[in-house]
């Protein structure tokens, strides 16, 4: 009898929470109401820019899931960042200077004969400061007319201006990507934030390299594995990598706001580096909670890329049998023709998720190249893996945009997708401005857009429970944005002046 009364008590109340949170006639009007504004911002040949910005300002977002922290910190905040370091930018080279003794040398000199600038000097030296954003970000890349490298170039080459002042002062630069973040209504960000430890072996480079067949290959990976789970320098390592990012992540989750981290490796390294960082990055998101996957980085058309890109997806499958609980999100396919010769835009997208075993594809702009396009999109409909878009990164980096965009394959044949970031400090811009990108070139309607917001948190690589809390977050949120905006006036606030009659 108490069985069945707690079982009659627990229905009542599911069925209470599910009356509850129903849409009232009043929440279906309002949603209505957004779904009508935003098709007539839309509609016409040239959509209204100004208004779509401001209303996926204020759009609640559900999450950004491609994204990279060190990439996602404008550069004004790395100049900042110098004296905090004692660190100090060569107004010669823009580069960051980072020996003891060059610092010291310069400080010693008067302030007119100083070559290398703290960042009070940066900020009042107007020609070094606008020079240095130009170098450490793609401000004013393409609204004025100079020698410039290419996009691509420039795009990879900023990291290497402000590499030393990212790899530090990690709190304070996470609070202001959340301040960003609450700013623009992002309820949750999953940051590639840390390079995972590696150390390197000539014989284990030697024996993966030379791998006659898949055999001798897991037998030289698990060689490989066994002396650096023996090797004490590698674990100390992962202690400290691990500590880093808890340590570091203090005073960042509350009640508005969400962050987890991605343990990345770099594809631009030697097979015994690759596969080392690779197991400190699965052992890391093992032992803690706030680690949530595993990526792979790094410009994905340079020799080394290509030359071991199915060498790294046959590592992530190994890896994968030690640690099958742990999430792959793969940067994949994020290539344009005449990037590489033709055969290499062929396989990318379909090793990361039928050889790695990818959860969420990055980029995977070279779709349409694909040999097996159309299994890829089959595969990723019915196993429910998204696509990460990055509008404004894959126009800048590869010149691949509106109609020539795959998004409108991956919509067309149903494969689930987000709408992400990337680097939005380095090309300066910010999750609000790629939905406005995306309703001005592809129209979609107010049910596609809020789907994909909520894509944002349904694709998270979070425990059930923690996106539970984060979609009802979203439903109030989304309340309140609809109602206001069917509060807004459907008209212009201003009527038209009438015409002055002639003077006579």
């Amino acid at each position: 009898m108490i069985r069945k009364t707690s079982s009659l008590l627990i229905a009542l109340a599911l069925a209470a929470n599910a009356h509850a949170d129903a849409p009232t006639a009043t929440s279906k009007a309002n949603e209505a109401a957004t779904a009508r504004h935003l098709a007539g911002l839309i509609a016409g040949a040239e959509p209204k820019l100004s208004e779509l910005t401001l209303f996926f300002s204020q759009m609640p977002k559900g999450a950004d899931l491609h994204h990279h922290y060190s990439g996602a910190l404008y550069a004004e905040q790395y100049v900042d960042f110098l004296d905090k370091q004692g660190l100090c930018v060569n107004k010669q080279t823009y580069r960051v200077e980072t020996s003891k003794a060059v610092i010291d040398a310069q400080r010693a000199l008067p302030a007119a004969e100083r070559t290398c600038l703290s960042s009070a000097e940066v900020l009042a030296d107007d020609l070094t400061y606008r020079e240095l954003l130009k170098r450490w970000s793609s401000k004013d890349f393409s609204n004025h007319g100079t020698i410039q490298p290419p996009p691509d170039r420039h795009f990879f080459q900023t990291f290497g201006f402000f590499g030393p002042v990212s790899n530090a002062n990690y709190n304070e630069g996470l609070l202001e990507l959340k301040k960003r973040a609450i700013a623009e209504n992002v309820g949750y960000i999953e940051t590639m934030f840390k390079l995972a430890p590696m150390t390197g072996s000539a014989d284990a480079d030697t024996a993966m390299w030379k791998a006659a067949d898949d055999a001798a290959l897991t037998a030289a990976m698990r060689n490989w594995m066994e002396k650096l789970d023996k090797d004490p320098a590698f674990n100390q390592g992962l202690i400290d990598y691990v500590a880093r990012i808890e340590t570091n992540h203090a005073n960042i989750d509350d009640a508005q706001f969400t962050m987890r981290y991605q343990a990345y490796v770099l594809r631009l390294v030697n097979p015994s580096l690759v596969f080392s960082s690779m197991l400190a990055g699965f052992k890391a998101a093992s032992r803690s909670e706030l680690i949530v996957g595993v990526n792979i980085v790094g410009q994905e058309s340079l020799a080394p890329s290509m030359r071991d890109y199915e060498l790294h997806m046959k590592m992530f499958r190994f890896l994968k049998t030690q640690y099958p609980k742990v999430k792959l999100a793969l940067h994949a396919g994020e290539l344009a023709l005449g990037d590489v010769p033709p055969e290499g835009l062929k396989f990318h997208i379909e090793q990361a998720l039928n050889v790695a075993g990818a959860d969420r594809i990055g980029h995977g702009i070279d779709l349409a190249h694909e040999s097996n396009a159309i299994a890829i999109m089959k595969t990723m409909r019915e196993k429910d893996i998204p696509v990460e878009i990055n509008l404004t990164s894959n126009a800048f980096i590869s010149g691949i945009e509106g109609a020539n965009h795959p998004v409108t394959l991956y919509r067309k044949f149903g494969v689930p997708y987000v709408i992400s970031t990337d680097d939005a400090g380095v090309t300066r811009h910010n999750l609000s401005q790629e939905y406005t990108l995306f309703a001005t070139r592809y129209q979609p309607s107010y049910a596609e857009i809020k789907k994909v917001s909520y894509n944002g948190v349904r694709y998270a690589f979070l425990p059930e429970q923690q996106k539970q809390r984060l979609t009802r977050q979203l439903d109030e949120r989304f309340a309140r944005f609809e109602a206001q905006v069917a509060s807004w006036p459907s008209q212009p606030l201003m009527k038209p002046v009438p015409a002055r009659r002639p003077v006579r």
